[in-house]
């Protein structure tokens, strides 16, 4: 295929020589020159030397204007003359050594000035050619960065270079979407090529069909591939055309996340305001309920049925009223974030006050505490580090196979203590313990089980990480689950 192995070509297919040898006009001056120079030199009685040098000075001219075949046929009229006018015997064509040293300094003179002369003239196009390609990546630069971001931006990408470079056709090849975006005729491989490129991230140039394939590039990083069909452009102009589509890609892509992150803000800000005002407004009328269902109690009087009536009304309304106050803090560390008020504090005894706050003496019973002989304290707020415990004491116990224990141990690791509340029962599937610390987020395997809220364990999480801790889940087969929260010890 003639891929490129290491020298790119520098200009488009054109060649100086074929071009300045096509002009006969320098040749055909410099042999004008000859004939009127030999006739003022011989009608002015000058010799060889002073003629040799005029003929050496219009070979020079001829050399350097219309290349080395021009300055040969002014070398062959310069000596013929010489011969003829300028060495004994006068008109004849009678060779002499002389003829054949001024010979061989003519051709050598027009071999090395047409040799200086060519390498000029390509160097000289190679900078036409390199400021025209830079003028070209400023204007493709300054077009891409006009193009709507919230678009899919390969398709007028691949438009745009075509356009700019004047190019038979452009591939595109986004490996994060594994999308490939054509303009123009390509070639029957170009698309695979294309994706080679990326694979191997490597450059390649083709130069049986005068095609690029690059890789884009985003520092180390390679994000997809560039084909360039019908053009001559050096590597580096390739190569920064690729690096400039890499990141009009990555642009995009970042202006995107942000618009998504934006949307989930308002998202978010929007549903804490509704949970917000629906706990508001669920504590008004609960407020009333519970007090008219204590009030019936308390004024007695009633049946039997009439009193459990009634406090299955008191106990739903609590439930409802404990409902409407998670909704509420869930509201607070969401709209205004978690105000602490830290100081240092035992885990164990927060712990503690969150066990024996269970409603059944049952309940309390079930656990299990272990505590080590020397505890050290954490830097908590300790109505908050209560309130998440308490949420995983409640969860041990609805979760849990009735009646089993539940073991809650403290130890000490890299200067955090670590709460472990493990239970037998339900085991968290693993690609479930991660979501289950979003809102709402429930597991497929507590469908059956005590209804919730989706609420709790969010909220163990929002406390946790405002204490620059971590609370996690883990998994034990045929056992059940453990819930473990870590906070830095006072001292960090």
């Amino acid at each position: 295929m003639g891929e490129w192995n290491g020298a790119a070509p520098l200009l488009p297919r054109r060649s100086p020589t074929k071009s300045t040898a096509a002009n006969p006009l320098p040749g055909g001056l410099a042999l004008a020159g000859v004939g009127v120079c030999t006739w003022v030199s011989f009608r002015f009685g000058q010799g060889f030397a002073f003629t040799g040098f005029i003929f050496l000075v219009l070979v020079v001219l001829a050399a350097m204007y219309g290349g080395f075949l021009q300055a040969t046929i002014v070398s062959i009229a310069a000596v013929t003359c010489l011969n003829y006018f300028f060495v004994p015997p006068l008109f004849s064509f009678v060779n002499s050594p002389a003829n054949w040293v001024a010979l061989g300094a003519f051709e050598f003179t027009a071999l090395v000035i047409s040799r200086l002369s060519l390498r000029a003239q390509l160097r000289a196009m190679e900078a036409i050619a390199g400021q025209r390609d830079m003028e070209r990546l400023y204007e493709t630069s300054r077009r891409i960065l006009l193009l709507d971001s919230s678009r899919e931006p390969g398709r007028p990408i691949v438009s745009l270079i075509r356009e700019v470079f004047d190019l038979k056709a452009v591939q595109l090849f986004d490996a994060l979407d594994s999308t490939t975006f054509q303009s123009g005729e390509g070639l029957p491989d170009a698309e695979q090529r294309t994706r080679d490129a990326y694979l191997l991230s490597a450059d390649t140039y083709d130069e049986r069909t005068r095609s690029w394939y690059c890789a884009l590039r985003m520092g180390t990083r390679t994000v997809g591939g560039l084909a360039l069909v019908g053009t001559g452009m050096p590597k580096l102009a390739a190569t920064a055309l690729a690096s400039l589509c890499g990141i009009a890609l990555e642009r995009v892509r970042a202006r995107q996340r942000e618009f998504r992150a934006q949307a989930a803000r308002q998202t978010e800000q929007l549903r804490t305001a509704v949970l917000d005002a629906l706990a508001h407004d669920f504590k008004t009328p609960l407020t009333v309920a519970r007090t008219a269902s204590s009030g019936l109690l308390a004024v007695g009087g009633l049946s039997e049925l009439q009193a459990d009536l009634v406090s299955a009304i008191d106990q739903q309304v609590n439930t409802l009223d404990h409902l409407a106050s998670r909704l509420l803090r869930s509201a607070t560390l969401d709209s205004t974030g978690v105000k602490l008020h830290r100081e240092p504090q035992f885990f164990s005894r927060m712990t503690a006050a969150a066990i024996q706050a269970l409603d059944q003496a049952a309940d309390r019973e079930r656990f299990r505490v272990s505590v080590p002989s020397t505890e050290l304290p954490v830097f908590a707020d300790r109505e908050l580090i209560e309130t998440s415990v308490a949420q995983l004491v409640d969860n041990a116990v609805k979760y849990s196979e009735p009646g089993s224990p539940i073991d809650v141990r403290f130890a000490i690791r890299d200067a955090e203590v670590v709460l472990t509340i493990r239970n037998r029962g339900l085991v968290v599937a693993a690609n479930d313990r991660e979501r289950i610390f979003e809102r709402f987020y429930r597991a497929a395997d507590t469908q059956h089980m005590p209804a919730g809220t989706g609420l709790g364990l969010s909220i163990v999480k929002k406390i946790v990480d405002a204490h620059q801790g971590s609370v996690w889940a883990e998994g034990e087969p045929g056992y059940g689950t453990s819930f473990c929260i870590s906070l830095p010890v006072a001292g960090r």
